[in-house]
């Protein structure tokens, strides 16, 4: 699968722009590059060491395109593992279309998505969890996204991986070892440092699947379902939340009638708002569309702000309307997080207040209330630090290896199935040729995350989601 021709991309985003770096990769990469590079020192590129910067000019026969930066680097000491080049020009489009075109007429091609990084994997230059975390890592837009992109890329994650398929492994060859000395009944492997290192392996693959619970949630950000009957206030929450006017607010009710949407960032993990059309019995065709589609969006929630307003809540009868509503969600959903929010607190006396609080603790104790004036922008941090609350963040501060891509995932619950299986056969003293077989498996699964076991639909899959230039 692997080509040695020369492949060219734009490397920074396409458009216009101060500057634009254009990548060449390939065994002749430096001398293709040498032959369009006019340097101000005359210097010859080929002859030129690794990872050193030349200005000079890009030029078509006596036509000079633009002045230019070049930056060397000699495979195997490169991103790709290959002779690489990046020609940083000027940021017209103009000028990047003739450069590459001039370059496609020297005999590159035009790289494929994610070819870059698929040559350097098989270069050796990262394994395939490292080539895929350079996809998550361009696509994060929140700190925590961003910090488990950088640890896998690292290689956090495939070290942990590589270290226990190489115990494993060690161990598998044991048991091979004795399948061949069959008629003489000897052990090769110490059952008992067997059984340790399986339960070992089948801990760290419980915390790994696990993990993915709040990897998952961190990388496509927590979808957050504001909820509530008309005109108590949702817009404005939502546009409170975001710091902007995004949502219609007026005294209608009924005015949102399709549900709106934004993100937020908050303690550097990303949350997905959506602002639904408030919940009551309506004759309006249009309005009740809306309203189906609030229940769909509860059901896509992870978390649900259902919100209420205050000035509403002085009476006890409606503060039992109220419980009520709240037991039939909570019924309704009992696996969400729900946050009931009493809006409209400044309008509210302290009297009232306390009355209401009194109420609503006492008759549920495990209900989190939190009391707001989403117009006054009062209570707002204190909501912010709740949604927080329901994210798991200790293996984050800890720097845990966290588990975010659904093929990993499927891999390891695959290889935690086939060590569980291992388990119960030191547990029942099962022939070794059939524990044999169960161990090869999970040492495949253990493979197909970091790359050791791999086909070329895999990995077409893989690096069909990548960016061109990268």
């Amino acid at each position: 699968m692997l080509n040695n021709d020369s492949i060219v991309a734009l490397a920074t985003a396409s458009g216009a722009g101060a500057i634009a770096i254009i990548r060449i990769s390939g065994a002749d990469a430096i001398s293709i590059g040498n032959s369009v590079f006019k340097s101000v020192k005359n210097k010859d590129l080929t002859q030129q060491k690794s990872h050193t910067l030349h200005l000079g000019q890009i030029v078509d026969g006596t036509k000079t395109l633009d002045e230019v930066l070049v930056s060397v680097f000699k495979g195997p000491n490169s991103y790709t593992g290959e002779n690489t080049i990046e020609i940083s020009c000027h940021g017209s489009t103009y000028i990047q279309q003739q450069i590459i075109q001039l370059l496609l007429r020297k005999g590159c091609r035009m790289a494929e998505a994610g070819e870059f990084t698929l040559r350097a994997f098989l270069n050796g230059k990262l394994d395939l969890s490292q080539a895929e975390a350079v996809a998550d890592l361009i696509a994060s837009d929140n700190e925590a996204s961003h910090q488990i992109a950088m640890q896998q890329m690292r290689g956090g994650f495939s070290n942990e991986i590589a270290k226990l398929r190489e115990e494993l492994l060690n161990f598998a060859s044991l048991i091979e070892l004795e399948l061949d000395f069959a008629e003489e009944d000897v052990e090769f492997a110490d059952r008992t440092q067997f059984n340790e290192l399986i339960n070992r392996i089948e801990l760290v693959l419980k915390r790994l699947v696990d993990s993915f619970a709040v990897g998952n949630v961190i990388k496509n950000g927590i979808p957050v379902a504001i909820v509530g009957e008309p005109n108590v206030g949702k817009s404005t929450l939502l546009n409170a939340l975001l710091n902007e006017e995004r949502a219609i607010v007026s005294d209608i009710a009924g005015t949102t009638r399709d549900t709106i949407e934004d993100e937020l960032v908050i303690g550097g993990i990303g949350f997905r708002f959506i602002d639904t059309a408030g919940i009551r019995e309506t004759q309006d065709y249009v309005e009740s569309i809306g309203i189906k589609k609030t229940f769909e969006k509860i059901e896509q929630a992870q978390v649900v702000l259902y919100l209420v307003d205050g000035c509403q809540l002085s009476e006890n009868q409606k503060l039992d309307d109220l419980l009520v509503d709240i037991g039939k969600i909570k019924n309704q959903f009992p696996l969400k997080p729900i946050v009931f929010i009493i809006n409209k607190k400044d309008l509210i006396s302290e009297e009232n207040l306390a009355e209401i609080n009194k109420k609503l603790t006492s008759d549920n104790d495990q209900l989190t209330t939190i009391f707001i004036s989403a117009k006054q922008n009062s209570g707002i941090e204190e909501l912010k630090n709740q949604l927080l609350s329901f994210v798991n963040t200790g293996a984050l501060r800890n720097n845990e290896t966290i588990v975010t891509n659904t093929r990993h995932y499927d891999s390891l619950l695959k290889a935690l199935e086939e060590i569980q299986k291992v388990k119960y056969g030191l547990e029942t003293n099962l022939s070794s040729d059939l524990m044999a077989l169960d161990i090869k498996e999970a040492l495949y699964q253990f493979g197909m995350i970091t790359g050791q076991v791999t086909n070329d639909e895999l990995l077409g899959n893989i690096f069909a989601n990548f960016c061109i230039g990268k």
